[in-house]
């Protein structure tokens, strides 16, 4: 007998029809004699419909009163998802997260899993019930409910499977499984088999929004055999893993994210240490910079250039505004059009001239690079946004032709 944990995204629970279909995959694995742990997210636009009740009555509401509202849509979908199986015939029961024995630390909003104790899921587990449990939620110490953020519901699917050492962790949603590019961007994108850990993390982080970048670290950290597939269709979706020794591919796949901004500070006086000053401030508020691109000095000042996700774009601001007139520069600008468009592959790591060619796809294709980064597995370039599908469909038509 195996244990196999399925983790089911708001759109593929979002009517009583989709419940059914999944209350189908979940008894059809149940029936071939495994134990089964279900997690959900929140039906459809749920999440985002009680944000809007929250702004009507209190645009500026605690975070602790929006995770007690937030994780309220997941209580929804896992009691709809048992009410179907139990129609169904089949043994079945429903778990908030405190009592599927999720700890998590006290940042509400995005609090992290501390601790899984699968004591009660292990109990249900023996009496043979299929078990629903809630995504993206927990407790804190204080006997809160907390949640994990956007994407939780994959970490809660992780966390579960590591917690109970399972022998598979199946992450359902409305694609078919990983793709080389977003394939309803570009048509002529290819789905993977297999993806390591690595690719997979940086795809996720990078802006593919099939994989929650954080149950990517989970499962890599505790060894879970992720796979992702599409909960409408009978096909085998791609699976993610440990790297073997296969082939490796060039490139894995084009990701692109437009949840980014730009920030310059221009003419800081060319001395040490500056830099490090800026960052720091930064750093104090834990506000993440990723690209980094500084000047060369002239008339004794250089600019810095950096990007942060755009939603720390007017926190960022905040802080080095004030910060301008102490460390001598000139001033601040910003430009929130912007995209990042990334390739990831291990197959980098032999094979130089892989960044060449990705420069060549976006010259060929008239498109101006801002800024550039690189790692070991991926090339990150900083763009127009208004260029960014077109940079995708040239990177991909580059390394993936026919």
């Amino acid at each position: 007998m195996s244990l196999i944990v399925q983790k089911f995204g708001g759109s593929s629970v979002a009517n009583a029809e989709l419940l059914r279909n999944v209350g189908e995959i979940v008894t059809g694995t149940y029936e071939q004699g495994n134990d089964v742990v279900v997690v959900v997210s929140a039906q459809g636009d749920t999440t985002d419909d009680l944000i809007a009740k929250a702004k009507e009555v209190n645009p500026n509401a605690s975070k602790r009163e929006m995770d007690m509202l937030l994780s309220a849509g997941e209580q929804i979908s896992a009691s709809l998802l048992a009410m179907t199986i139990e129609k169904m015939g089949y043994p079945v029961i429903s778990l908030l997260g405190w009592q599927a024995g999720f700890s998590t630390s006290s940042t509400y909003g995005s609090a992290r899993i501390k601790s899984v104790n699968p004591d009660r899921i292990r109990n249900e587990l023996d009496k043979r019930n299929i078990v629903v449990v809630t995504g993206f939620q927990g407790t804190n110490k204080f006997d809160d409910m907390t949640t994990l953020g956007r994407g939780g519901s994959d970490t809660s699917a992780v966390a579960i499977a590591a917690a109970m050492h399972a022998d598979l962790c199946q992450i359902y949603t409305d694609v078919e499984g990983v793709f080389t590019a977003d394939p309803r961007k570009v048509p002529s994108a290819k789905k993977l088999d297999v993806i390591s850990y690595d690719e997979m993390l940086e795809l996720a982080t990078l802006g593919a929004q099939v994989l929650n970048n954080r149950s990517v670290e989970m499962a890599k950290k505790y060894g879970i055999e992720l796979e992702v597939l599409s909960s409408l269709t009978k096909k085998r979706g791609t699976i993610v893993k440990e790297e073997t020794q296969m082939e490796k591919m060039l490139i894995s796949g084009v990701a692109k994210d437009n949840d980014v901004a730009r920030i310059s500070v221009i003419g800081v006086p060319d001395k040490p240490g500056l830099a490090f000053k800026v960052f720091s401030k930064l750093a104090a508020k834990k506000i993440n910079v990723d690209i980094i691109l500084q000047s060369i000095g002239r008339n004794n000042t250089k600019d810095i250039s950096f990007t942060v996700s755009e939603g720390m774009l007017e926190d960022t601001i905040a802080i080095l505004d004030p910060y301008v007139e102490v460390i001598g520069a000139e001033k601040v600008v910003y430009d929130k059009d912007v995209s990042k468009v990334s390739i990831v592959g291990a197959g980098m790591e032999t094979h130089p001239g892989v960044a060449a060619e990705m420069f060549e796809a976006l010259f060929e294709a008239g498109i101006n690079i801002h800024m550039i980064s690189t790692s070991e597995i991926k090339v990150s370039v900083l763009i127009s946004q208004e260029e960014a599908d077109n940079a995708v469909t040239a990177i991909h038509n580059k390394f993936f032709h026919e």
